[in-house]
């Protein structure tokens, strides 16, 4: 992917507008993204497509913001959603209701009615209650829901544990033993059609071959259930691609998407409509958080930077442990760098954006975290009664406020002081 976030002329751009001045008129901390870098990502999956029948439905919950939606929209990317919050995004961002894709362990069933009575695509449905339950639902409505399962193969994807979610020990998708039976069940159930089978293995993962031994597993469940009456129509392989952070080599989009779609061919699948859900791998790259230095701190151990920016700013550090590259939005090169760690105001030592980081600094400098764009914003919180940053779509020299920051007020919104 071309560098959307590049230096021209010594300062630090977003496309073709400098990050010193965003900074400087919309405050920090800031996320930025580029239309431009969301283009392209969403570009290599479909031109890897060429003589398959595959859709992209764009795992909302990696960045929801409505002016990424609708991106992505525009595009004719489908959606992955886990609520009927995303669910609600997606409509308000010109997504459509039969573009919609409803996954998720822990569907509610005002959520399930919202998305039935409006049309969604499919439910990715994830234990023998909740087939129960949809059916349930469809029925009192006279409705007939479009399912498929998603099977948990039990692959390793070899990454982060928190992050993977197709391991036994996962709660995520019916068990592929049981998933024979599951599909026999749902084929006694006058309110569910059966439209395909999913599976989702993790997020972050740099390698191919997790994938491929999950398709393998799916493949020979696909034969067992249609040899008992259902028709499977789609195979849903999930999403999961990782990106470069630091040093991992996950493969190009185009080679991932080939590779994949090459497998099915070899196993006599190729005819079937592939469907991915990509969300890490579209967005992760296209985003940065600006952020201000307001202290440097000279510790007998450790040198700090502290910055405006904190972990309820950007949760992914102190949740995963994560590394995301700092780097100077207007490099100081006549000037030697120090070691600091990269911490915030808020009262925890947990909250760390980067460690060991060598820098030329000095209070008031601007810093970009890279690779902000995915499990972002969408992970901040409120912590320390902190208001969240805003967002901005840059588009070549345009600029879009995608979200206003937040202010003290709305802080408070919704509360109340007890009364006299």
């Amino acid at each position: 992917m071309a560098n959307a976030f590049a230096y021209i002329d010594g300062q630090l751009h977003a496309e073709r507008l400098s990050a010193h001045q965003l900074a400087e008129e919309y405050g920090t901390p800031l996320y930025v993204y580029s239309r431009a870098a969301l283009t392209e990502a969403y570009q290599s999956y479909v031109n890897a497509f060429t003589g398959y029948r595959s859709k992209i439905y764009y795992a909302v919950k990696a960045n929801s913001n409505l002016a990424v939606l609708n991106v992505f929209a525009r595009l004719g990317a489908g959606f992955d959603i886990v609520s009927s919050g995303e669910f609600a995004r997606v409509l308000a961002a010109s997504g459509k209701p039969h573009d919609v894709v409803f996954s998720g362990v822990g569907k509610r069933t005002t959520e399930i009615q919202i998305v039935l009575e409006a049309g969604g695509r499919c439910f990715n449905v994830e234990s023998l209650d909740e087939l129960e339950r949809l059916n349930q639902i469809a029925s009192e409505s006279s409705q007939i829901a479009p399912i498929s399962l998603r099977v948990n193969p039990d692959v390793d994807a070899k990454t982060h544990p928190y992050i993977s979610t197709g391991l036994r020990a996962n709660k995520f998708g019916v068990a592929l033993d049981d998933a024979r039976a599951a599909y026999r069940a749902a084929l006694g159930m006058k309110h569910l059609r059966i439209e395909g089978i999913d599976c989702h293995i993790g997020s972050q993962i740099t390698e191919i071959p997790p994938y491929l031994h999950a398709i393998d597993k799916i493949l020979e469940l696909v034969d067992q259930v249609e040899a008992d009456g259902s028709s499977i129509n789609h195979i849903d392989i999930g999403g999961g691609l990782g990106i470069r952070y630091n040093n991992e080599t996950p493969p190009d989009i185009g080679t991932f998407v080939r590779t994949i779609l090459n497998h099915f061919d070899r196993r006599g699948h190729g005819h079937r409509e592939i469907w991915f859900e990509p969300g890490r791998s579209l967005v992760g790259n296209a985003g940065i958080l600006l952020t201000r230095v307001e202290y440097l701190k000279t510790g007998t151990i450790k040198n700090f930077a502290i910055v405006d920016a904190a972990m309820n700013d950007l949760a992914r550090p102190a949740i995963y442990n994560a590394y995301h590259k700092v780097d100077a939005v207007t490099p100081r090169d006549g000037q030697l760098p120090a070691t600091y760690d990269i911490v915030g105001p808020v009262c925890e030592s947990g909250d760390w954006l980067a460690r060991d980081r060598s820098l030329a600094l000095k209070s008031g400098d601007l810093l970009a975290i890279r690779s902000a764009g995915a499990y972002g914003f969408v992970i901040s919180s409120n912590y320390n009664s902190r208001p969240r940053a805003a967002e901005l779509l840059v588009d070549g020299a345009r600029v879009h406020m995608a979200r206003r920051r937040e202010t003290l007020l709305q802080l408070m919104n919704g509360e109340s002081v007890l009364p006299d």
